[in-house]
């Protein structure tokens, strides 16, 4: 039996009008300059030139002038050190900030890899309908990717209706207020292979509790005592503080729309891009739901696993996922414990995917091979598409496969609810596959998803357009299930 795909008209593109303020330093020296050049002004040229540049960006920011002061704070030591102790205007400040300030288009290459998720608020809907959460990777100049945002309804036909985006984008405050745990930080050290005597030098005099701010002054100490390091130590040093960074907590202000907030790398662990977050509605043991999502930490040399997890997508919790098997990329949670413990799927070899449990959901050192590469069309690699789904019938996992000429293509297998390292059935063919419109874009010949849901009798998939743009399909839940359970699918 075929199994028929429908492709849907909505389409969400990159925008590239859509920045953010970022902090923008081009070296002390420089920076030195241009300040004496500030503080010689008078204020009355202070005011003038100010005022023009509040006229020309307020309108593409919200709070333009909130910005401009943070980013006066990152270079107050240098004002310090050439003005002294006199008094500095409000007004010299935000133009001094502003000079330390270049805009960001966090989407102008393209806005891809979507995870689709129910939105906590479902009031004021027509029957049939269903609000979601849509998120998707940004990628912009320098192929640094973030974290964005959409809401969308999906309608009584199962067809999705986007909502436009808000124009005025921002960044989270970022709150460090985090207490680490000395056992499970030195743990996490030893998966990292940093060697004993180098974290000690860090570690031993602090408490078995302590702070960002603690371990972050024990490090500059050790570097101070020590002189001048081997590059050895001063690597272990700096990845040291580069876990401790990786712990954060963010919230954004109450009067933005999702549209408008962006997770922007943040950590040092992150600093080339938030990559490919799976976002699922998780049900505790106790009824209580919280939405996790797990992405891929990227510093331009190593990936680092991390859970986000949030209750109103307003504060979120990011914390680096621990052990032996918390690594690589392609790690979705299932959508509740399974026979007491968490379970997550993965591809901790590059190659296969992964069936993971564990009692602590921040640690993970059980795995073995749920399948393999099998079929042509996924001969390379194979991975997820997201959290499992649970169906009356079973678990019901999309995939990804690797062909020839690197083409990606989804698949689905059906797992066995009470014991999901069981495939009962598996897509021979691909259930998705780059269509020739689709074939172009920033990675060409790619259809890619990280999270699907069901609605209304079918399942719904975003899916990115060869990593560029991202739109929708539909395909009857019966019939997938159907066709898993007997095996005996053709190509779609």
């Amino acid at each position: 039996m075929k199994i028929n795909i429908k492709r849907q008209d909505a389409l969400i593109k990159p925008d590239n009008n859509r920045v953010i303020g970022r902090f923008f330093f081009y070296g002390e020296e420089r920076a030195e300059r241009v300040i004496r050049e500030i503080l010689d002004m008078s204020e009355d040229e202070v005011q003038q030139f100010l005022n023009q540049v509040l006229r020309e960006f307020s309108k593409r920011h919200r709070s333009i002038s909130g910005i401009y002061r943070r980013h006066f704070e990152k270079v107050k030591f240098i004002v310090d050190k050439l003005n002294g102790q006199h008094r500095v205007s409000e007004e010299r400040k935000l133009l001094i900030g502003a000079y330390f300030t270049m805009e960001y288009a966090v989407e102008s290459a393209a806005l891809f890899n979507p995870s689709m998720v129910e939105d906590p608020d479902q009031s004021g809907l027509l029957p049939g309908q269903k609000r979601v959460i849509i998120s998707l990777r940004a990628t912009g100049e320098g192929h640094i990717s973030s974290l964005v945002f959409r809401r969308a309804v999906i309608d009584e036909n199962n067809e999705v209706h986007v909502r436009e985006p808000g124009f005025q984008i921002s960044e989270a405050e970022r709150i460090k207020s985090h207490i680490y745990k000395k056992p499970n930080f030195v743990n996490k050290l030893r998966e990292m292979r940093i060697d004993e005597k180098f974290y000690n030098l860090v570690l031993h005099q602090l408490a078995d509790d302590f702070t960002y701010d603690q371990i972050r002054d024990s490090v500059r100490h050790a570097k101070e005592r020590n002189g001048e390091l081997l590059l050895e130590h001063r690597i272990a040093l700096d990845e040291i503080l580069w876990l401790a960074d990786s712990y954060t907590m963010i919230k954004f202000s109450f009067d933005t729309d999702l549209s408008e907030r962006v997770i922007f790398p943040i950590s040092s662990t992150e600093k080339n891009g938030i990559e490919d977050a799976r976002f699922v509605k998780f049900t505790h043991d106790d009824g209580k739901t919280i939405y996790y999502g797990i992405y891929t930490a990227f510093d331009g040399h190593t990936i680092l696993p991390k859970l986000i997890e949030t209750e109103n997508f307003f504060e979120f919790k990011i914390f680096p996922l621990h052990g032996e098997y918390a690594i690589d990329k392609n790690l979705a949670l299932f959508p509740r414990k399974i026979k007491g413990q968490y379970a997550m799927i993965g591809r901790i070899d590059g190659v296969n995917n992964y069936i993971m449990f564990s009692d602590n959901l921040y640690r993970w050192n059980q795995a073995q091979v749920l399948e393999q590469p099998k079929y042509s069309w996924e001969l390379i690699q194979i991975g997820n598409g997201g959290s499992p789904i649970e169906t009356e019938h079973g678990w019901l996992l999309i995939t990804h496969g690797v062909g020839p000429v690197r083409k990606y293509s989804l698949g689905a297998c059906l797992l066995d609810l009470d014991d999901p390292t069981k495939i009962i059935g598996r897509l021979k063919e691909p259930l998705l596959i780059p269509i020739e419109e689709e074939r172009s874009g920033y990675v060409p010949n790619v259809v890619y998803t990280c999270g699907s849901l069901v609605h209304n009798g079918e399942l719904i998939i975003p899916y990115a357009v060869s990593d560029y743009a991202t739109t929708f399909a539909s395909v009857n839940l019966d019939e997938l299930l159907e066709e898993l359970k007997n095996g005996n699918n053709k190509p779609s």
